[in-house]
Formats: structure tokens, C-alpha cells, sequence
């Protein structure tokens, strides 16, 4: 099996007022590999990403990040959230470099390494900008750009396309992909879109609806070696998507 970075151990979760989110899941995730979780509404695919964040807790179950057990967020994992979660009061240039000066990292070096960042996201000459004066999507690349920025092991990504409109989603799908290609990082990215994450992954996991658990592991086979035309039109890319819907149209009332 292939090295594996994060392991989730019988994880379960049940909220108060008894609502269980998560039974028994049980998941091992290949480093370097990007693996999404995608379920149908309320499967608890948010929550088990906070879970391996160290967000919350489990009520049963271990999450392991190189063998360890987590106890907590560690610098090794990275959190891009969906609603973007900038500082408004901070520029884009402190923002990028926020988890760096958390860390005690000299503002010269820490400035440094975040503009690289920035420029990298497409946000060449917004450095001074706030995130009042930026559009959601260019928010959002702030919000990519602070997680690589940290050089995290672990990026986790919570439906981080989802308050864009569909181009402007289908062109950071592109960006993501060539941001991450040759870094080595591990990704965990939650989504509702089957496209997306036929599109992006090396490994889907598709859980079940609440209480979620695991109910089968996808490989789309995808040659990673196409342009994005080409991807969408492969036809293990089309085969990913018509496979997941026959498995999640059992869930949509």
C-alpha cells in the first residue's frame, strides 16, 4: 500500500441532542495523493474534515497524521475554509503570511515567502488590497495561497469552490491542479459536485447518508499528462461521474 500520511480509526460523532453525524469510518490517505469526500447533503463529510483538522473531537475513534495521534490542530495541516476565514481587517499580503507570523517567522522572510504565494494564486499587485475589496474568488485564492504559504503536509479543503460561479469554478479547479503539481502535498477536499471531484481526484470517497460511513473508494485513472478540455472529455472521467451518480441518486429524494 502506498505510504500512507493520514488514517482515520473508527471515527464517530454525535452531536448533542443526539444527532449522529459519522459511524465507524475507517480511511487511509496515500500522501501526495488528492482524495475527496463527496456524500450527499448532511453526510458528515464537513465534520470529518474538521475532525482530521483537530477542529472537534470525535466521541469514538483516532485520527492519525504520520503515525501520530491528533490531539489538536498541528502546523502540518492546513484549513482553507469555504467561507474564506481572512482577517478584514489585514491586508492580502498579511493575510497569506498570517500562519508564518503565528509561527514567529521574521516579517522579512515571512513577506518573502507570501508574496511568492500570492503571485503563484494570480494576485500579483493586490498585496495592499483588503478582503472587502476583493471578489469572492480572488478571496478565495488569498485563502489557497495562506495554506501553501505554510508548507503544511496536509491541505484540507472544505468546498472551497462553492460560492463561485461555474466558470470562474472550473478555472480554479485548473489552478488548484497546477498550484499543487510537484509540491508532493497531501490534499483532502470536500465537495458536492461529482464533476469536481471526478475531475481533481486521485481517489474519491464516498460516503453514505447520515450517519456517514464509508461505502466505496473510487479511482478515477485519469491521466493527469491531458489539458482540462481533454480531462472532461476522457472517458474514465465520464465513466467516474455516470458510476458516482448511479451511486448517489439512491439519496436524492
Amino acid at each position: 500500500m502506498q505510504d500512507a500520511i493520514v488514517e482515520t480509526r473508527g471515527i464517530g460523532k454525535v452531536y448533542d441532542g443526539g444527532v449522529e453525524a459519522l459511524r465507524d469510518v475507517n480511511l487511509v490517505f496515500p500522501r501526495g495523493q488528492l482524495s475527496t469526500l463527496l456524500g450527499p447533503s448532511g453526510c458528515g463529510k464537513t465534520t470529518l474534515l474538521k475532525i482530521i483538522a483537530g477542529l472537534i473531537k470525535p466521541n469514538r475513534g483516532e485520527v492519525r497524521v504520520n503515525g501520530r495521534a491528533v490531539q489538536g490542530p498541528g502546523p502540518e495541516r492546513a484549513f482553507v475554509f469555504q467561507d474564506f476565514a481572512l482577517l478584514p481587517w489585514a491586508d492580502v499580503l498579511r493575510n497569506v503570511a498570517f500562519g508564518l507570523e503565528l509561527r514567529g517567522m521574521p516579517l522579512a522572510e515571512r513577506s518573502e515567502i507570501a508574496r511568492k504565494h500570492i503571485a503563484e494564486a494570480g494576485l500579483a499587485g493586490f498585496e495592499a488590497s483588503y478582503p472587502s475589496q476583493l471578489s469572492g474568488g480572488m478571496r478565495q485564492r488569498v485563502g489557497l495561497a495562506r495554506a501553501l504559504a505554510v508548507d503544511a503536509e496536509v491541505i484540507l479543503m472544505d468546498e472551497p469552490f462553492s460560492s463561485v460561479d461555474e466558470q470562474t469554478r472550473r478555472k480554479f479547479q485548473e489552478d488548484l491542479l497546477d498550484m499543487l503539481r510537484d509540491r508532493g502535498k497531501t490534499v483532502i477536499f470536500v465537495t458536492h459536485s461529482i464533476e469536481e471531484a471526478a475531475y481533481l481526484s486521485d481517489r474519491i470517497v464516498l460516503l453514505s447518508t447520515r450517519p456517514g460511513t464509508v461505502t466505496k473508494i473510487i479511482r478515477p485513472e485519469i491521466g493527469r499528462d491531458k489539458g482540462p478540455d481533454e480531462i472532461r472529455r476522457d472517458r474514465h472521467y465520464l465513466d467516474t461521474v455516470d458510476e458516482i451518480w448511479h451511486m448517489l441518486k439512491q439519496y436524492v429524494a
